[in-house]
């Protein structure tokens, strides 16, 4: 996932957008860079249930312990919005992830503020899809 800014580049390029339009468009730029998923992906047992629109994700671990993300949406805004996801929790061992505050880290993109209801729920079913994963790794190493 190197296409993706690690989280304080992330933080400093919403923080450059000069109003809620150009955070919407980097926000789709940011889709745009997930990688292209394997067919395997598109299953029920990845889809994200609580998203107005069709999410995928998986979660597994690296050769280092690190979680590692596959995901995909058929909207290009909450694609956007699991690319800044990734971001947020990449290198991080699932112990880590489980720990991090994410609501503070969202509140310093000051983005969820306006996001409509649903694509915060949205937002918040992927980041507790992502969690309970990591918890999984956590006590078993695979998901």
């Amino acid at each position: 996932m190197s296409a993706l800014p690690d989280r304080e580049k992330l933080i400093s390029n919403f923080n450059r957008c000069l109003n809620q339009e150009e955070k919407y468009l980097y926000i789709i730029e940011l889709g745009a860079r997930l990688p292209l998923c394997p067919d395997s992906l598109y299953t029920l047992e990845n889809i994200i249930p609580g998203c107005q629109s069709q999410v995928w994700i998986t979660v597994n671990l690296d050769r280092n312990g690190l979680v590692i993300f596959k995901g995909d949406s058929d909207a290009a805004l909450v694609r956007g919005l699991i690319a800044i996801v990734f971001s947020c929790y990449q290198n991080m061992a699932p112990h880590i992830l489980l720990e991090f505050d994410v609501c503070a880290w969202f509140s310093s993109l000051t983005l969820t503020i306006h996001l409509t209801p649903s694509r915060s729920q949205g937002l918040f079913s992927i980041i507790r899809f992502i969690q309970k994963k990591s918890l999984l790794l956590k006590k078993y190493g695979s998901n």
